[in-house]
Protein backbone atom coordinates (compact mmCIF):
# COMPACT_ATOMS: atom_id res chain seq x y z
CA UNK A 1 0.00 0.00 0.00
CA UNK A 2 1.26 3.30 -0.85
CA UNK A 3 0.50 6.59 1.19
CA UNK A 4 1.60 9.75 -0.43
CA UNK A 5 4.48 8.33 -2.28
CA UNK A 6 5.48 6.53 0.94
CA UNK A 7 5.27 3.13 1.43
CA UNK A 8 3.22 1.70 4.69
CA UNK A 9 4.73 -1.02 6.69
CA UNK A 10 3.28 -3.12 9.06
CA UNK A 11 5.14 -3.79 12.54
CA UNK A 12 4.60 -6.72 14.72
CA UNK A 13 4.65 -6.68 18.28
CA UNK A 14 4.30 -10.21 20.97
CA UNK A 15 2.00 -8.43 22.74
CA UNK A 16 -0.74 -5.76 22.32
CA UNK A 17 -0.42 -2.09 22.77
CA UNK A 18 -2.75 0.47 23.11
CA UNK A 19 -3.51 2.81 20.48
CA UNK A 20 -1.34 5.84 20.12
CA UNK A 21 -2.82 9.33 19.08
CA UNK A 22 -3.07 9.97 15.36
CA UNK A 23 -2.05 13.37 14.46
CA UNK A 24 -2.76 13.10 11.39
CA UNK A 25 -5.29 10.58 10.96
CA UNK A 26 -3.52 8.96 8.27
CA UNK A 27 -2.19 5.46 10.71
CA UNK A 28 -4.44 2.45 11.27
CA UNK A 29 -3.39 -0.35 13.88
CA UNK A 30 -3.09 -3.90 12.71
CA UNK A 31 -4.03 -6.87 14.64
CA UNK A 32 -1.16 -6.77 17.47
CA UNK A 33 -2.14 -2.99 18.07
CA UNK A 34 0.78 -1.61 16.71
CA UNK A 35 0.25 1.73 14.46
CA UNK A 36 1.50 1.55 10.86
CA UNK A 37 1.49 4.56 8.79
CA UNK A 38 4.06 6.64 6.52
CA UNK A 39 7.69 5.98 6.78
CA UNK A 40 9.45 9.89 7.16
CA UNK A 41 12.99 10.03 6.60
CA UNK A 42 15.05 12.93 6.56
CA UNK A 43 16.66 12.45 3.55
CA UNK A 44 13.18 13.49 2.21
CA UNK A 45 12.56 17.06 1.72
CA UNK A 46 10.58 18.85 5.07
CA UNK A 47 7.59 20.74 4.08
CA UNK A 48 7.18 23.79 5.83
CA UNK A 49 4.50 25.70 4.54
CA UNK A 50 3.69 28.00 1.38
CA UNK A 51 4.77 30.58 -0.61
CA UNK A 52 3.30 34.03 -1.68
CA UNK A 53 2.00 31.97 -4.62
CA UNK A 54 0.16 29.25 -2.99
CA UNK A 55 2.95 26.69 -4.03
CA UNK A 56 4.38 24.21 -1.07
CA UNK A 57 7.96 24.87 -0.02
CA UNK A 58 10.43 22.14 0.70
CA UNK A 59 13.67 22.02 2.79
CA UNK A 60 16.30 19.54 2.36
CA UNK A 61 17.19 20.10 5.60
CA UNK A 62 19.62 17.31 6.12
CA UNK A 63 22.71 18.40 3.88
CA UNK A 64 22.04 21.87 5.46
CA UNK A 65 21.54 24.19 8.16
CA UNK A 66 19.02 26.54 8.90
CA UNK A 67 19.04 29.87 10.88
CA UNK A 68 16.20 31.71 11.53
CA UNK A 69 15.54 35.28 13.38
CA UNK A 70 12.99 37.64 13.87
CA UNK A 71 11.20 39.59 17.12
CA UNK A 72 9.06 37.75 19.49
CA UNK A 73 5.69 36.70 18.28
CA UNK A 74 6.97 36.62 14.59
CA UNK A 75 7.06 32.50 14.30
CA UNK A 76 10.38 31.16 14.86
CA UNK A 77 9.10 28.84 17.10
CA UNK A 78 6.50 27.47 14.99
CA UNK A 79 9.29 26.57 12.50
CA UNK A 80 11.48 25.21 15.21
CA UNK A 81 8.76 22.55 15.76
CA UNK A 82 7.88 21.77 12.30
CA UNK A 83 11.38 20.43 11.86
CA UNK A 84 11.10 18.92 15.75
CA UNK A 85 8.02 17.58 14.73
CA UNK A 86 9.16 15.99 11.54
CA UNK A 87 12.67 15.13 12.63
CA UNK A 88 10.83 13.17 15.73
CA UNK A 89 8.39 11.16 13.20
CA UNK A 90 11.44 10.34 10.98
CA UNK A 91 12.96 7.36 11.08
CA UNK A 92 16.50 6.62 12.42
CA UNK A 93 16.62 9.96 13.52
CA UNK A 94 17.77 11.41 16.56
CA UNK A 95 17.03 15.05 18.28
CA UNK A 96 19.65 17.35 20.39
CA UNK A 97 17.81 19.83 22.00
CA UNK A 98 18.90 23.48 23.43
CA UNK A 99 16.27 25.27 25.18
CA UNK A 100 17.24 28.38 27.59
CA UNK A 101 13.52 28.54 28.13
CA UNK A 102 12.49 25.20 28.57
CA UNK A 103 9.20 25.16 27.01
CA UNK A 104 9.90 25.74 23.57
CA UNK A 105 11.28 22.26 22.85
CA UNK A 106 10.24 20.97 26.04
CA UNK A 107 7.19 18.49 24.22
CA UNK A 108 10.10 16.76 22.23
CA UNK A 109 12.64 15.95 25.57
CA UNK A 110 11.57 12.42 26.07
CA UNK A 111 12.55 11.61 22.84
CA UNK A 112 15.57 13.73 22.78
CA UNK A 113 19.03 12.36 22.89
CA UNK A 114 20.28 15.22 25.09
CA UNK A 115 18.14 18.16 25.95
CA UNK A 116 20.38 21.03 27.56
CA UNK A 117 18.44 23.89 29.68
CA UNK A 118 19.77 27.37 30.64
CA UNK A 119 23.56 25.58 32.14
CA UNK A 120 25.93 27.10 29.76
CA UNK A 121 28.52 23.79 31.38
CA UNK A 122 26.04 21.21 29.89
CA UNK A 123 25.52 23.23 26.86
CA UNK A 124 28.92 23.02 26.04
CA UNK A 125 29.79 19.30 27.12
CA UNK A 126 26.84 18.47 24.67
CA UNK A 127 28.90 20.62 21.69
CA UNK A 128 32.02 18.90 22.66
CA UNK A 129 30.34 15.41 22.69
CA UNK A 130 28.90 16.10 19.14
CA UNK A 131 31.92 17.34 17.54
CA UNK A 132 33.43 13.57 18.83
CA UNK A 133 30.80 12.11 16.83
CA UNK A 134 31.57 14.38 13.74
CA UNK A 135 34.61 13.63 14.09
CA UNK A 136 34.16 9.58 14.19
CA UNK A 137 31.87 9.92 11.19
CA UNK A 138 34.57 11.61 8.73
CA UNK A 139 36.70 9.11 9.82
CA UNK A 140 33.98 6.30 8.95
CA UNK A 141 33.75 8.35 5.60
CA UNK A 142 37.44 8.70 5.05
CA UNK A 143 37.63 4.71 5.33
CA UNK A 144 34.92 3.94 3.12
CA UNK A 145 36.14 6.91 0.44
CA UNK A 146 33.45 8.96 0.64
CA UNK A 147 32.24 12.53 0.92
CA UNK A 148 29.03 12.09 2.52
CA UNK A 149 26.73 10.33 3.89
CA UNK A 150 23.82 8.53 1.99
CA UNK A 151 20.34 7.04 3.10
CA UNK A 152 21.97 3.54 1.80
CA UNK A 153 24.26 3.73 4.57
CA UNK A 154 21.81 3.14 7.73
CA UNK A 155 23.41 5.80 10.12
CA UNK A 156 21.36 8.08 11.48
CA UNK A 157 20.67 11.40 10.79
CA UNK A 158 21.48 14.38 14.27
CA UNK A 159 19.68 17.28 14.37
CA UNK A 160 20.94 20.20 16.49
CA UNK A 161 17.88 22.26 17.69
CA UNK A 162 18.95 25.62 19.02
CA UNK A 163 16.55 27.93 20.50
CA UNK A 164 17.37 31.28 21.21
CA UNK A 165 21.52 31.30 20.13
CA UNK A 166 21.86 35.02 21.96
CA UNK A 167 21.00 32.87 25.75
CA UNK A 168 23.95 31.08 25.52
CA UNK A 169 26.32 33.13 23.46
CA UNK A 170 26.04 36.19 25.28
CA UNK A 171 23.80 35.73 28.72
CA UNK A 172 24.87 32.84 30.34
CA UNK A 173 27.95 31.91 31.87
CA UNK A 174 31.30 33.61 31.45
CA UNK A 175 32.92 35.44 28.98
CA UNK A 176 35.21 32.76 28.47
CA UNK A 177 32.56 30.42 28.16
CA UNK A 178 30.66 32.39 25.77
CA UNK A 179 33.37 32.54 23.52
CA UNK A 180 34.36 28.39 23.71
CA UNK A 181 30.19 27.80 22.89
CA UNK A 182 30.81 29.77 19.90
CA UNK A 183 33.60 28.29 18.65
CA UNK A 184 32.13 24.62 19.55
CA UNK A 185 28.83 25.98 17.74
CA UNK A 186 30.35 27.14 14.54
CA UNK A 187 32.53 23.78 14.76
CA UNK A 188 29.83 21.88 14.43
CA UNK A 189 27.66 24.30 11.67
CA UNK A 190 30.63 24.11 9.44
CA UNK A 191 30.92 20.16 9.58
CA UNK A 192 28.11 18.87 10.86
CA UNK A 193 25.80 18.41 7.87
CA UNK A 194 27.75 16.29 5.19
CA UNK A 195 28.28 13.53 8.19
CA UNK A 196 24.11 13.77 8.76
CA UNK A 197 24.07 16.29 11.65
CA UNK A 198 22.60 19.66 10.44
CA UNK A 199 21.76 22.33 13.31
CA UNK A 200 18.67 24.45 13.76
CA UNK A 201 19.10 27.72 14.83
CA UNK A 202 17.15 30.24 16.13
CA UNK A 203 17.21 33.57 17.70
CA UNK A 204 14.98 36.91 18.64
CA UNK A 205 18.49 39.24 19.08
CA UNK A 206 19.52 39.24 15.11
CA UNK A 207 22.50 41.40 15.51
CA UNK A 208 26.15 41.11 14.13
CA UNK A 209 28.08 40.35 17.59
CA UNK A 210 25.64 37.22 17.91
CA UNK A 211 25.17 36.06 14.13
CA UNK A 212 28.46 37.24 12.43
CA UNK A 213 28.11 36.65 8.90
CA UNK A 214 30.94 34.36 9.01
CA UNK A 215 28.68 32.49 11.14
CA UNK A 216 25.56 33.26 9.13
CA UNK A 217 27.18 32.35 5.85
CA UNK A 218 27.39 28.02 7.02
CA UNK A 219 23.62 28.22 7.52
CA UNK A 220 22.31 27.45 3.58
CA UNK A 221 19.03 28.06 4.80
CA UNK A 222 18.13 31.15 5.92
CA UNK A 223 14.70 32.50 7.20
CA UNK A 224 13.81 36.20 8.51
CA UNK A 225 11.09 36.55 10.23
CA UNK A 226 9.18 40.16 11.13
CA UNK A 227 12.67 42.35 12.45
CA UNK A 228 12.13 45.54 13.62
CA UNK A 229 15.15 47.53 11.33
CA UNK A 230 16.19 46.54 7.80
CA UNK A 231 19.75 45.99 8.90
CA UNK A 232 18.32 43.60 11.37
CA UNK A 233 16.41 41.66 8.56
CA UNK A 234 19.97 41.68 6.17
CA UNK A 235 21.91 40.21 8.87
CA UNK A 236 19.91 36.88 8.66
CA UNK A 237 19.48 37.11 4.99
CA UNK A 238 22.42 39.26 4.08
CA UNK A 239 23.67 42.44 3.30
CA UNK A 240 21.89 44.38 0.72
CA UNK A 241 18.81 42.51 0.23
CA UNK A 242 16.70 45.42 2.05
CA UNK A 243 17.64 47.59 -0.33
CA UNK A 244 16.10 45.62 -2.99
CA UNK A 245 13.06 45.12 -1.37
CA UNK A 246 13.42 41.94 0.63
CA UNK A 247 13.06 43.20 3.86
CA UNK A 248 11.44 41.39 6.45
CA UNK A 249 10.84 44.40 8.41
CA UNK A 250 8.00 45.26 5.81
CA UNK A 251 6.42 42.04 7.21
CA UNK A 252 3.15 43.47 9.05
CA UNK A 253 2.96 42.68 12.78
CA UNK A 254 -0.67 40.64 12.47
CA UNK A 255 0.91 38.21 10.36
CA UNK A 256 2.78 35.92 12.05
CA UNK A 257 4.33 33.19 10.28
CA UNK A 258 5.50 34.91 7.72
CA UNK A 259 8.95 35.63 6.68
CA UNK A 260 11.67 35.69 4.29
CA UNK A 261 13.73 32.08 3.56
CA UNK A 262 16.70 32.51 1.00
CA UNK A 263 18.68 29.30 0.17
CA UNK A 264 22.49 29.40 -0.61
CA UNK A 265 23.03 31.07 -4.07
CA UNK A 266 19.46 32.16 -4.32
CA UNK A 267 16.97 35.04 -3.61
CA UNK A 268 14.70 35.38 -0.82
CA UNK A 269 11.08 34.02 -1.13
CA UNK A 270 8.11 34.95 0.93
CA UNK A 271 6.89 32.24 2.78
CA UNK A 272 4.31 31.41 5.32
CA UNK A 273 4.95 28.33 7.52
CA UNK A 274 2.94 25.86 8.38
CA UNK A 275 1.00 26.50 11.85
CA UNK A 276 1.15 23.52 14.77
CA UNK A 277 -0.95 24.58 17.64
CA UNK A 278 0.68 23.83 21.12
CA UNK A 279 -2.15 20.80 21.43
CA UNK A 280 -1.13 19.57 17.78
CA UNK A 281 2.55 19.73 19.14
CA UNK A 282 1.94 17.50 22.22
CA UNK A 283 -0.25 15.27 20.54
CA UNK A 284 2.32 14.62 17.86
CA UNK A 285 5.23 14.53 20.63
CA UNK A 286 3.33 11.61 22.42
CA UNK A 287 2.80 9.61 19.91
CA UNK A 288 6.29 10.15 18.40
CA UNK A 289 7.26 8.73 21.73
CA UNK A 290 5.00 5.85 21.62
CA UNK A 291 6.21 4.79 18.56
CA UNK A 292 9.84 5.06 19.68
CA UNK A 293 9.46 3.70 22.65
CA UNK A 294 6.19 1.68 22.85
CA UNK A 295 6.69 -0.32 26.07
CA UNK A 296 8.33 2.36 28.33
CA UNK A 297 5.38 4.39 27.51
CA UNK A 298 2.79 1.96 28.19
CA UNK A 299 3.96 1.63 31.59
CA UNK A 300 4.35 5.12 32.10
CA UNK A 301 0.36 5.42 31.04
CA UNK A 302 -0.64 1.82 33.32
CA UNK A 303 1.24 3.65 36.34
Amino acid sequence: MVLKGHTVLTATAPAPHPTPPDPFGLSRVDNSGVPVGPMLSMFDPLFIGIDEFGQPVYLDIVYHNLLTAGEPGSGKSVLLNNVAAYAALAENTRLVLFDGKLVELGPWEDIADEFVGPDLDHAIATLRRLLDVLTNRYTWLRAQRRRKISREDGMSVIVTIIDEVALFSTVLGSKQQQDELASLLRGLVSLGRACGMPVIAATQRPSWDIIPASLRDLFGYRAAFRCTTPNSSDIILGQGWAETGYSANDISPTTQGVAYLIAEGGIPRRVKTAYLSDAQIYTIADYAAWTRHPRRTNRRTAA
